[in-house]
């Protein structure tokens, strides 16, 4: 009887035609499967329960005794999304909807906490420590971010797990991306809440790409149509205004990062945004960014100069595809914004094969599999740098050495990561025409992988987002 429940609810789950549908589901098979008892019950060896549940019960003991002080004297102690191990993936991994209830209860006490403390008529502790302990609160539990990976046409991919999220309302607003990443955390970047219900919806993208030139068109099965890059151009001039990092950023407030290599030897890798580069156009940084090196010319960047005039932005250099040198910018994010914590879209073909995001355990074949990449890796550059004199007697092929490099070194994995559910077979489809059919399946992907991390997200944030909350009415009424 419990194994014919069981299929119809992973049936329910696998045809679920919204997140609602996928939770509920979800929910009644973890019921039947017994995982609500694994989820009720503290321990495991994955985290250490024995000190989260002593935190939490005198967090709760405090609270009811109204000791203020006590409370702030607690919490300064540390809030961090990995304490005694509760923000790890594995924990994630055993239900199909949640995890411990002790690791809900936890965060959801920190959250009560800080808003109890936060309360403006709370006399009890002065403004000026308050403040204090929020900024420095805020500081060290870091922030969020979405880093979407590069893939060309698997863009929508990303639509749809940006689509998931905000739905959600859990989009980081510090957003990375590369080639296709870049395109979807530019428009995001570009447009206010109220106007992303009309772009998430398929049929309007469909019918804008459409307009850009006929974009869509017949596709050829045995030798897809590549995207010319004025076509590119159209679809970017027509779906993201022409503003700058800055200006985007006062509109929505979105922190959007993109990456972008050099073509030129002996230059670094960029990563263009509000901080680094406020005057720089943002139409020309996805061009640059989606310019696949031996497929598309290199780009060359424009800002706004002091009169607010347009110019060319360090005109003695072009660039390119960022994936190649940085698709996943984890260390500049962590330098210039604090972030602690990456959601990771990655589509990027030449990874998907060799990682990995399934429900079971770590074995021992996954261990010896991650062992030998490793090994791999490290025999690649050492053979590259015996090589690297004679080589330099050819830039072309050095060029090339460098750049496969610099693909193999990158971590191209986060703390929670959306894959999608296939592999790519072929590589030419990725810069060529989709058709309509196929651009609606793979936003629908994009959704469908995201629901499974839905939750996960908003435990591992849901801290975070409280600390924005309580600063910014802070920062509106000061």
């Amino acid at each position: 009887m419990l194994p014919t429940k069981t299929r119809q609810l992973e049936r329910a789950i696998s045809e679920a035609s919204n997140y609602e549908e996928w939770k509920q589901a979800a929910i009644e098979y973890d019921a039947a499967t017994g995982m609500d008892r694994w989820k009720r019950k503290d321990p495991t060896r994955e985290y250490d329960y024995v000190s989260i549940r002593i935190r939490l019960d005198r967090l709760r003991s405090l609270r009811a005794k109204h000791d203020y002080h006590g409370l702030l004297f607690n919490l300064n102690e540390g809030i961090h999304g990995n304490m005694g191990g509760m923000g790890k993936a594995s924990l994630y991994h055993r239900a199909r909807f949640g995890t411990k209830q002790l690791v809900e209860d936890y965060v959801e006490e920190i959250v009560d906490a800080l808003e109890l403390l936060g309360d403006h008529d709370l006399d009890e502790i002065s403004l000026e420590e308050k403040l204090d302990f929020f900024r420095r609160a805020q500081h060290c539990f870091g922030q969020s971010a979405l880093m979407m990976s590069g893939a060309g046409m698997l863009l929508y991919f990303h639509v749809g797990v940006v689509k998931a999220l905000w739905q959600q309302r859990l989009l980081p607003d510090i957003l990375s991306g590369s080639s296709g990443g870049a395109f979807v955390g530019a428009v995001l970047a570009t447009h206010g809440d109220h106007e992303l219900e009309k772009i998430f919806d398929p049929e309007y993208l469909v019918h804008e790409i459409e307009e850009a030139k006929g974009i869509i068109g017949a596709l050829d099965k045995l030798r897809p149509k590549i995207l010319e890059q004025d076509e590119i151009r159209e679809v970017v001039e027509r779906l993201v205004p022409d503003m700058t990092f800055q200006e985007a950023y006062e509109l929505t407030g979105r922190r959007m990062n993109v990456s972008i290599a050099p073509s030129e030897t002996h230059q670094t890798s960029r990563l263009l945004n509000a901080t680094t580069s406020p005057n720089v156009f943002i139409r020309e940084s996805i061009l640059a960014s989606a310019a696949v090196p031996g497929v598309y010319p290199p780009v060359a960047l424009a800002a706004k100069n002091k009169y607010g005039e347009r110019q060319e932005y360090l005109p003695s250099r072009k660039w390119v595809d960022g994936s190649v040198s940085d698709d996943l910018p984890a260390k500049r994010l962590a330098r210039l914004y604090g972030v602690n914590h990456f959601i990771v879209s990655q589509t990027n073909p030449h990874i998907i094969p060799f990682i990995s995001d399934s429900r079971r355990k770590q074995d021992a074949l996954s261990a010896v599999a991650a062992a030998t990449t490793r090994t791999a890796r490290e025999w690649i550059n050492a053979g590259a740098t015996i090589l690297r004199k004679p080589m330099a007697k050819r830039p072309t092929l050095q060029r090339m050495a460098d750049s496969m490099l610099s693909v193999i070194n990158q971590d191209y994995m986060g703390d929670i990561n959306i894959l999608p559910p296939f592999r790519i077979h072929r590589p030419t489809k990725l810069l060529a025409h989709l058709s309509e059919t196929e651009i609606l399946s793979l936003i629908e992907m994009g959704e469908r992988a995201t629901w499974p991390k839905i939750e996960m997200i908003r435990i591992q944030t849901r801290i975070s987002h409280a600390l924005d909350r309580i600063r910014n009415s802070y920062e509106i009424q000061t």
